[in-house]
């Protein structure tokens, strides 16, 4: 037989594969990504859980106090208290390291010293004194409750 005698038919491809089911690979994958964004929303609501519980014991704390001079012994006990947690010796500052501590780096930044210069002195002898004038406890609570949340590391 002849070369021109074969009966020869053109060359015909495989019909491409189906686009479902996915092949396992694809189903790894898309589980994958599912036990991330579970993990990442998980991780999402416990960090925001733990600041409103945070912020709550502050509140909380300060409005369970009768007296401005409470409050501010309130306030005083829970810096010093969230203090431990960036420096473990830091709750046995006294006088003005103290404030500067609380002040933080300020050094840096050239920023006013609000505990060293400001409303926030009356952490000294504040929880001491016999009275404190209600503005004055006022004055330091938006201070104080900021600074609270800088040291437990809670962002906004």
């Amino acid at each position: 037989m002849a070369m021109q005698d074969l009966p020869l038919r053109d060359i015909h491809q495989p019909p491409a594969p189906p686009w479902w089911p996915p092949a396992p690979g694809w189903w790894w994958l898309a589980a994958a990504l599912l036990v991330l964004l579970a993990l990442g929303a998980w991780w999402w609501l416990r960090a925001r859980r733990r600041r409103a519980a945070i912020v709550r014991l502050f509140d909380e704390r300060v409005r369970a106090a009768a007296t401005p001079v409470g409050r501010v012994a309130a306030m005083s006990e829970l810096l010093r208290r969230a203090a431990r947690r960036r420096d473990p010796a830091a709750d046995r500052l006294q006088g003005d390291a103290w404030l500067a501590f609380l002040d933080g780096d300020t050094k840096a930044t050239n920023a006013a010293r609000p505990f060293s210069d400001g409303a926030g002195r009356v952490l000294l002898d504040g929880g001491f004194r016999r009275e404190i004038d209600d503005d004055e406890a006022a004055t330091l609570l938006p201070l104080a409750r900021r600074r609270y949340l800088e040291l437990m590391a809670v962002r906004r």
